[in-house]
């Protein structure tokens, strides 16, 4: 038989809180409660549901199994439920709130920054909060809950069950070089060839240093970099001053191939266009202000 339990909102938001960040002080501060009132709810919620929450020690506080079990299926509902008020907020008159946008540094700085002025200028009190990771980590935080909206280089396969990619741009990938690498510009050369040259290239939790062991396994060969590096624009500069070759987006590099600072070399294999896309999640609702702040971007990109 099954047993329902009434049990206040209330509760399970304390819990919430405390399980997010396995501390019951940080959750008084989030919650402006004292610590003590956080104790005394989370003894009341596990005296309600017949069971412990929490392990609690001096030094930390972990979920029993019972609370991970708890914590697995109230998460979403939730932060459903923050959104869903955060969306409603929103919706009166754009006069408050703030979007929460997930993107690396480098789609910021090549993509992004004319747009959030444009954004701003249009709605001068909707805040953004961007934050900066790389594409894989944009994607957890999206499907957390934690992000609106993302802009990340889609990777070769998306979860449609969770993810929308609402708009998509394609991007062409090259190698490059620094002057010292001169006498290749006409040269046609081979991927076994490139593998003789000094590589520079990003570390392996980004989407591009994935789509480039996949070409280099594509065509059977195997690349060892000499760097790898979290950020394109120090490779940029090290390619500058004849460190090695890389491989980046060509959208990134147009400055420093107009100055000649560093030259696009000429592969004979083909490497295929990628994408960029804008992803939401499905089933958390899109705040306003992260649906106006993607019609700003249409312009740009292609529609799915």
């Amino acid at each position: 038989m099954c047993i329902l339990i009434d049990i206040n909102f209330e509760l399970y938001k304390v819990f919430y809180h405390v399980a997010n960040t396995l501390s019951f002080s940080e959750a008084s501060k989030h919650l402006f409660v004292s610590q003590s009132s956080v104790s005394q709810t989370i003894k009341l919620l596990e005296e309600k549901l017949g069971c412990k929450l929490f392990i609690r020690s001096t030094k930390s506080v972990r979920l029993t199994q019972e609370g991970e079990v708890l914590f697995r299926h109230l998460e979403p509902a939730y932060l459903y439920i923050k959104n869903g008020e955060r969306k409603l907020i929103e919706m009166r008159t754009l006069e408050a709130g703030e979007i929460r946008i997930g993107a690396s540094d480098t789609i910021c700085k090549h993509y992004l920054l004319p747009y959030f002025q444009q954004f701003s200028t249009q709605y001068p009190k909707i805040k953004i909060h961007v934050t900066n990771r790389p594409s894989p980590v944009c994607l957890e935080l999206l499907q957390k809950g934690e992000v609106d909206v993302i802009m990340i280089n889609l990777p070769s396969h998306i979860d449609t069950q969770i993810f929308d990619v609402v708009l998509k741009r394609p991007i062409q990938d090259i190698f490059i070089a620094g002057r010292q690498f001169e006498h290749l510009r006409e040269k046609v050369i081979t991927m076994q060839e490139l593998t003789q040259l000094p590589l520079l290239a990003l570390e392996e939790n980004t989407s591009t240093r994935s789509f480039l062991n996949q070409l280099a396994s594509t065509n059977q060969v195997s690349i060892q970099p000499e760097f790898e590096l979290s950020s394109v624009d120090l490779l940029i500069d090290l390619v500058k001053i004849n460190f090695g070759i890389s491989f980046l987006t060509k959208d990134y590099v147009l400055n420093e191939l107009t100055s000649g600072e560093v030259i696009e070399l000429q592969l004979k294999e083909k490497i295929p266009n990628r994408d960029l896309g804008i992803i939401t999640h499905k089933h958390i609702p899109t705040p306003l202000a992260a649906t106006k702040f993607i019609s700003l971007l249409q312009a740009s990109f292609i529609m799915e």
